[in-house]
């Protein structure tokens, strides 16, 4: 059976090596967002042949491809996730580093409701929030 990203991948005309389905699939089955570093982690557990290189040369041909999105949290590491999953935000947590994905309709109304009052069509857009839990700064008064 093959991954989401590695049918993805099939559809834009990419040929798949067998190291390229090994990191379509640790992609795939990510539920964070993986830096490189951590992909080659886990693709070395299914395939301990699997380059460093390769795994950067490979997750430039996905992210160039589009099939794959390059996220950057403010933390000197490129993270990625699947290009195309449901429209979603992300908050993270300055002091862990975590990253928690949310929707929410209100917000998107919202987004959309500013771009057309200032003449504007929205075509693509991110959103990342940074906080910190409330229940550290209460702790702290």
């Amino acid at each position: 059976m093959i991954s989401r990203l590695e049918a993805l991948c099939l559809e834009k005309g990419l040929k798949m090596t067998g190291q390229r389905r090994v990191i379509s699939q640790v992609l795939s089955e990510a539920d964070d967002h993986p830096d490189v570093e951590e992909v080659h982690r886990r693709a070395l557990l299914i395939d301990p042949r699997i380059s460093i290189a390769t795994v950067y040369r490979t997750m430039r041909l996905l992210e160039e491809a589009q099939v794959i999105e390059r996220l950057d949290f403010g933390d000197g590491r490129a993270r990625y996730e699947e290009a195309g999953a449901d429209h979603h935000h992300h908050l993270i947590d300055t002091r862990t580093g975590r990253v928690i994905e949310f929707s929410c309709s209100e917000l998107e109304a919202i987004k959309e409701r500013i771009a057309r009052e200032l003449g504007y069509r929205i075509v693509a857009h991110r959103l990342e929030i940074y906080g910190v839990p409330l229940d550290e700064e209460e702790g702290k008064k």
